[in-house]
């Protein structure tokens, strides 16, 4: 029986790529001379750290441009608060997400069902798997999870006959 995957994955090379092509960036720029503003990874969170406001908005900007040239989207991104540390320094927390979260895969789930096309959708942990009995109509379900999810970054994986 022809199935796939509905899948939400990172390259974490390509995260740590532009994670250290950020912070050469900001270690060389002249408008973050004397500043302590960089970029920390750890795990699946990214710790930004500035001066001020003003800094730590830039720092974010230099990242998601270097994230978006290394093919990372940056919707899987979490922005948390702003904090401040000591004196006038900020840091943010950034969770790169993966995996479908419960609440958007019963929204897909949920949306096939809806659409009356002949397939099925079960949760398997932090993937989608839906399934048919052709593979005409697994085409038009990746074209509708395209078209309802648009906030979070999907692939389609192992598509099998």
């Amino acid at each position: 029986m022809p199935s796939f995957d509905i899948v939400s994955e990172v390259n974490q090379v390509e995260v740590n790529n532009a994670v250290d092509q950020a912070n050469k960036e900001v270690s060389t720029r002249f408008d973050f001379k004397g500043s302590d503003a960089r970029i920390e990874h750890k795990e699946k969170v990214l710790t930004l750290y500035a001066d001020d406001d003003f800094k730590l908005s830039q720092v974010t900007d230099i990242l998601t441009g270097k994230l978006t040239r290394r093919g990372v989207d940056i919707r899987s991104l979490k922005y948390g608060d702003v904090e401040k540390v000591s004196g006038n320094k900020v840091k943010q927390s950034i969770t790169v997400r993966t995996g479908i979260e419960q609440e958007l895969s019963k929204k897909i789930v949920r949306a096939l069902k809806d659409s009356k096309l002949k397939v099925q959708a079960s949760i398997q942990g932090d993937a989608v798997r839906v399934s048919s009995a052709k593979r005409d109509e697994l085409q038009n379900a990746i074209a509708l999870v395209k078209k309802s999810v648009d906030d979070f970054p999907l692939q389609f994986n192992n598509f099998r006959d």
